[in-house]
């Protein structure tokens, strides 16, 4: 197994298919079954997720976990600032790039992705808001549980949300894009920005808008 598919848990099925959760351990075959440790990866599965116009003068792209606070904090405010200032008025490119550095966090990636891109960054605004409760629980199969709900909750069917729960190929191909971009980036942390290809750890707002105005010319 390469060092991608040791940490991808494997997905298996509880309860008689009541609802579906990862595990690492012992589920290897199940990883291996979607990709071998030499193949290469599809990642052209793998969207990009993005808001604003793509030709906007200055790109931002911010590298977020589903279980990080700090992202949480600011994508329940000081993204909604961002949108309203500068990508609704064609000014800035957003990019949104998961970053997988749990087991949940990916979980919630496939939930996201699951009703697909018109309604992912609804949902992703779901999974945050709900972050306490999901994220808190005190096991594996109770946080797949909690998440799965959150998908549902949004009208996700309950087959269609339990196959994107179960396509280890696709999670498997959403951490490699992950590991390729944290690389290129020097991605370490979350919430991280890399605006017009420079990267910044968290910061208050006004000091992002600074940095986007200076990019601006204003």
């Amino acid at each position: 197994m390469t060092r991608l598919l040791a940490i991808v848990a494997a997905i298996v099925v509880i309860g008689g298919g009541a609802y579906w959760y990862m595990t690492q351990s012992g589920q290897d075959d199940l990883v291996e079954a979607a990709v071998t440790a030499d193949a290469d990866i599809d990642t052209s599965m793998v969207e990009e997720m993005t808001l604003g116009d793509p030709e906007a003068p200055v790109t931002v792209i911010e590298y977020a976990s589903y279980t990080c606070p700090h992202c949480r904090t600011f994508h329940l405010g000081p993204l909604e600032d961002l949108k309203a200032e500068y990508v609704d008025t064609g000014q800035v490119h957003y990019i949104y790039r998961e970053v997988y550095f749990d087991r949940p966090g990916l979980w919630a990636g496939l939930v996201a992705r699951c009703a697909g891109p018109d309604r992912f960054f609804g949902l992703v605004d779901e999974i945050y808001r709900q972050q306490p409760e999901w994220a808190r629980q005190e096991s594996a199969e109770a946080v797949a549980g909690a998440l799965r709900r959150i998908g549902l909750t949004a009208g996700i069917e309950p087959e269609a949300l339990d196959a994107c729960l179960s396509d280890a190929e696709k999670a498997v191909a959403m951490q490699a894009v992950f590991e390729a971009n944290a690389a290129e980036h020097g991605i370490n942390s979350t919430p991280s920005f890399v605006i017009n290809g420079t990267t910044y750890q968290n910061m208050s707002y006004d000091e992002f808008a600074a940095l986007i105005d200076a990019e601006l010319g204003s």
